[in-house]
């Protein structure tokens, strides 16, 4: 008996886990069947599964949503599930559409000499990576969709994908063969586009910089004065914080407001003042008594000087009932085109004479210019249609704002017409085709939907005081449209991407890395010996050209990491 016990609990044991096979086996095969019968539960699944694995970061690298959706479901698409083609088509358009619309504003806005400047690494990159594809597709014998693909990935641009798939589609070909080129399209993306990534992510952070023997940080503080930049006490913060506090007056009884105010230059103002139960009209001419309270708003950084000349703080502020708020106003007003930002707190005399009097308390705390935060310099010099954001009492808001233009009214709304109507002019606009030399050529779905896009957000930048699509709404449609449709494409061309990758092996990431690296290193020696680009913006211009965010981010995380590496090593220097 205790001889064949043992075997007894052997073949017990193997029939337990031939069991436990036998249902995960069976478990397994539901699960297919349920995502197979019901695609929509693949597409979410993964969506949820890329965006999660394309956060995960790998040192300076991170994948990103778009790549992680889209390795996922070339895996899930292994078991053959596919969506049906409106579903990729409408979420492609959304996106397409969305992308032109962000754009507009910079597009539009760069079209002048020193845009014209930075476009010539863009045409760099454009020239150098198609003759790259071309040549690797001749050498190599790539198809059309590999070619694609291999382009997309190396040039880490998601957006080749859905363009490109988009032509195919329309290629007069069996649908087979084009399931087959369009699966080659996302497979050449996913292998080259990670090779790619991480050359030019290294390259812009740590192989350029030592090539032209510059300090990074050094130049970075030249570019800086150079813009109007400087000490602290030179230029204004970033985002000024903005505060109000309440003091006794214990030390400035006899002055007058102008007196105690004026040498702040619009830092900080009076804007209240309370005498035992009255509320006196505060004029510069007002004479403060002992134990008054006062309530001053302005900076942070100038409330410590404030309460050295006025005397001790208290923090009941619930006598003066003042409330404080935000505007954002767009520019329109001619006196101020044209005018520095220090003009805005700058006394009323000689030039200056012609300039309205901004109430003492209303401050610019930001400007935006077709979509882009501009640095608080003084020396920034303001243009039609700037937005301003001002802050201060909500009581000379109504006063302030016709000074300057008219206000801006956000809303949390997105004009659904507006958006529709823009995708189908541009789906409209698409259709047409002209033919060169016997060959037909047309912008396409996606064209068009780009061409509207751009035309519709630089509508949108020049009337920001118009209701339209949010920032956030529009990022989500950039990002579910695009997600979504890489997402679909993947499902449907997972069968057919292990082919691919035994084909050509090797060839591709080597490939990705080249045509990355290429362009970019051409770009490099333009920009510094002939466009004579500062090395700060000629890495950051190199970065946007290869559409690489994390690039951009990997100089810039070297920036504050010799910053601080040089703060601790130079005792000489207090400030970095």
């Amino acid at each position: 008996m205790r001889l064949g016990s043992p075997c007894r609990g052997r073949g017990a044991t193997a029939a337990t886990r031939r069991h436990r096979k036998g249902n995960l086996v069976f478990v397994f095969g539901e699960l297919v069947h349920i995502l197979r019968t019901h695609p929509e539960i693949a597409l979410f699944m993964v969506l949820a599964l890329g965006y999660a694995f394309g956060q995960i970061r790998f040192g300076p690298i991170q994948l990103g949503g778009v790549c992680g959706t889209l390795i996922v479901a070339l895996l899930v698409g292994q078991l053959g599930i596919t969506l049906a083609d409106s579903v990729k088509n409408t979420f492609f358009m959304l996106f397409i559409f969305a992308l032109g619309y962000a754009g507009g504003p910079q597009f539009f806005a760069n079209l002048d000499a020193k845009g014209l400047r930075m476009g010539l690494l863009c045409l760099i990159e454009v020239v150098v990576v198609i003759g790259l594809v071309v040549g690797a597709t001749s050498l190599f014998g790539f198809d059309p969709g590999t070619a694609a693909g291999l382009m997309a990935g190396a040039a880490t641009e998601s957006a080749v994908v859905g363009t490109a798939t988009d032509a195919i589609s329309k290629l007069a070909l069996p649908p087979d063969e084009i399931r087959q080129l369009q699966a080659n399209v996302v497979t050449a993306y996913s292998i080259t586009y990670v090779f790619g990534l991480i050359a030019i992510v290294v390259a812009t952070s740590q192989v350029f910089p030592l090539v032209l023997r510059v300090n990074l940080r050094e130049e970075a503080d030249k570019l800086w004065r150079s813009m109007g930049g400087g000490d602290d006490d030179d230029a204004l913060p970033a985002a000024p914080d903005m505060v109000g506090r309440v003091f006794e007056v214990t030390t400035a009884q006899g002055r007058t407001v102008a007196e105690l105010m004026d040498p702040f230059k619009r830092r900080a103002g009076i804007e209240r003042v309370k005498r035992g139960d009255t509320l006196p009209e505060v004029s510069s001419s007002l004479r403060l008594e002992a134990g008054d309270q006062v309530l001053v708003i302005g900076q942070r950084s100038a409330m410590v000087e404030v309460a050295g000349l006025l005397g001790r703080e208290f923090a009941d502020t619930t006598a003066f009932e003042v409330v404080i708020e935000t505007v954002e106003v767009m520019l329109t007003q001619p006196e101020w085109i044209g005018r520095e930002l220090r003009d805005l707190k700058a006394d009323r005399s000689g030039a200056l004479s012609q300039l309205p009097r901004l109430p003492q308390n209303v401050h610019v705390v930001g400007v935006v210019r077709d979509g882009h935060t501009m640095p608080l310099l003084p020396e920034l010099k303001l243009q039609r249609r700037d937005v301003l954001k001002l802050y201060g009492p909500a009581a000379d808001m109504p006063k302030v704002v016709p000074l300057f233009g008219v206000r801006v009214v956000h809303s949390v709304r997105s004009n659904i017409s507006y958006m529709a109507a823009g995708i189908l002019l541009g789906v409209f606009i698409g259709g047409f085709s002209i033919k060169l030399g016997g060959i037909p050529f047309s912008l396409g779905t996606g064209g068009g939907a780009l061409l509207t896009g751009l035309a519709f957000g630089w509508f949108q930048a020049r009337n920001p005081h118009r209701l339209s699509i949010p920032e956030d709404a529009l990022a989500l449609m950039k990002d579910i449209g695009l997600a979504t449709f890489i997402a679909c494409v993947g499902l449907a061309s997972g069968p057919q991407a292990i082919t691919l990758i035994q084909k050509f092996g090797i060839a591709l990431p080597l490939l990705g890395i080249a045509i990355a690296i290429v362009p970019a290193t051409i770009s490099l020696f333009v920009g510094r010996r002939f466009l004579k680009i500062e090395t700060p913006v000629l890495l950051g211009a190199i970065a946007g050209q290869q559409c690489s965010t994390p690039a951009l981010s990997a100089v810039q995380t070297w920036l504050a990491t010799r910053r601080r590496c040089w703060a601790t090593r130079s005792p000489m220097r207090s400030r970095t």
